[in-house]
């Protein structure tokens, strides 16, 4: 395992950092504000004071600018806090509505299970249909053909019938005529 040496610089940087906040150089500003002030306080003439005291108020705009920013942003992150916590809440009753729809419904194995009987049973049913068909054509053709032979045997009914008027049309003309 190789160690980095430790730098007194990266510590001081760190520091800086995390006193400076976001890096604005508010730290380094007052710092500055406080020694205008100390040189305007020793500040021999009346120019020198009044340019140290314009410094002075010159950094501390810049400071009240930086807190005003600052304060901004911070109001800015609470407000987004809130817009994330309510855009998670939507998605987390989202979520729930489609965990508690999920859970109605049967997993993929299951469902696939079913699928398969389904279809094991469709192709059973497939098979009898068949097999109802082929019989109910198998009737079909017994029907006609008992019809035919019912039509059949009535045309020979009448046709026996018919011959048998002429034969006592005959017979009965033959009585009826005198023998020469």
């Amino acid at each position: 395992m190789v160690t980095l040496p430790f730098f007194p610089a990266d510590e001081v940087i760190r520091k800086r950092l995390l006193i400076d906040g976001d890096g604005a150089g508010d730290d380094r500003r007052i710092n500055l504000l406080v020694k205008s002030f100390i040189k305007w306080c020793n500040s021999g003439s009346q120019e020198e004071g009044y340019s140290q005291y314009q410094r002075m108020l010159s950094t501390l705009s810049q400071c009240e600018f930086s807190m005003g920013k600052t304060l901004l942003v911070y109001d800015m992150n609470l407000r987004e806090m809130e817009n994330y916590e309510k855009i998670y809440k939507e998605i987390v009753s989202e979520y729930d509505a489609l965990a508690k729809v999920i859970q109605h419904h049967p997993d993929r194995h299951e469902t696939l299970k079913e699928l398969e009987a389904l279809g094991k049973e469709l192709e059973h049913l497939s098979h009898i249909k068949e097999s109802v068909e082929d019989k109910l054509e198998l009737r079909r053709k017994q029907f006609h053909v008992l019809l035919s032979t019912i039509h059949e045997l009535q045309q020979t009914l009448e046709n026996d019938e018919k011959l048998s008027e002429v034969e006592e049309a005959q017979e009965a003309s033959m009585e009826t005529d005198p023998k020469p």
